[in-house]
């Protein structure tokens, strides 16, 4: 079964509760991609995977609220989480989804869901110049990987750092992976210097004032509005030198 498994947690140390502060007309983040996510059902179905954190336990809450499933597993080994929430919800085929990006592009998902629904790849996602797209701050993508591909991870290697970052072993080891890439628009690669996904209070306020002026626009649109106003720009330029992917 194909499913979109949220990575999802309330313990951010640069701005906790992140997700789940007022952003914009009374809603949270985390209101607005469960919205998203939940308009492509039967499509696909949608799990929060989130820790055994008693922090979490809101998220769980509001989970059980909207008939949303939500698995709590290991807080820092992300990767057993992704593979026990898969087992646990009968998903074999996954949409890996971070929580913190409000303007994830709804198209984007689309564009990948059909991209995957015929494919034998282990892994599919956005390449953005070289980059693979969960590595770059722009906050628009998924990523598409198989259960199976991530069982192997597992078996693999013990390193923290891929049991932390759930599909950089694959893509840092594309010759033990089937591995798909769907191109972005030029307009994506002229704007490097947008950042949406949110990590920082800054980042926060910033997109909480272009979700308020511009609601869920598309890419185009959000770089269109930045070209206009230079200091947005310029304050998404110096929190991606601040805050490495």
């Amino acid at each position: 079964m194909l499913g979109f498994v949220v990575q999802a947690r309330l313990g951010s140390t640069r701005l906790p509760d992140k997700i789940l502060l007022p952003f914009s007309g009374g809603r949270t983040i985390f209101d607005l991609l469960l919205e998203k996510l939940q308009s492509f059902s039967p499509q696909a179905t949608c799990v929060v995977a989130t820790s055994v954190a008693p922090a979490n336990d809101a998220l769980e809450a509001i989970c059980r609220e909207r008939g949303v499933a939500c698995f709590r597993g290991s807080e820092n080994d992300v990767l057993q989480r992704f593979i026990d929430a898969a087992h646990a919800n009968g998903v074999d085929r996954i949409i890996r989804v971070c929580s913190d990006n409000p303007f994830l592009s709804r198209d984007a998902i689309a564009q990948l869901l059909d991209a995957v629904a015929d494919t034998d790849a282990d892994y599919m996602s956005f390449n953005v110049g070289g980059t693979p797209s969960i590595k770059t701050h722009y906050g628009f993508w998924t990523e598409y990987v198989t259960l199976e591909a991530l069982e192997r991870v597992a078996g693999m290697t013990d390193e923290p750092l891929y049991h932390e970052h759930v599909t950089n072993y694959i893509y840092a080891h594309p010759e033990s992976f089937r591995i798909g890439w769907l191109d972005v628009p030029q307009t994506v690669l002229d704007h490097a210097g947008v950042r949406l996904t949110i990590d920082t209070r800054e980042d926060f306020e910033t997109a909480a004032a272009l979700y308020d002026t511009l609601g869920a626009a598309s890419p185009d649109q959000l770089f269109a509005y930045i070209d206009a106003h230079p200091a947005i720009r310029e304050k998404m330029k110096r929190q991606i030198l601040n805050n490495s992917k």
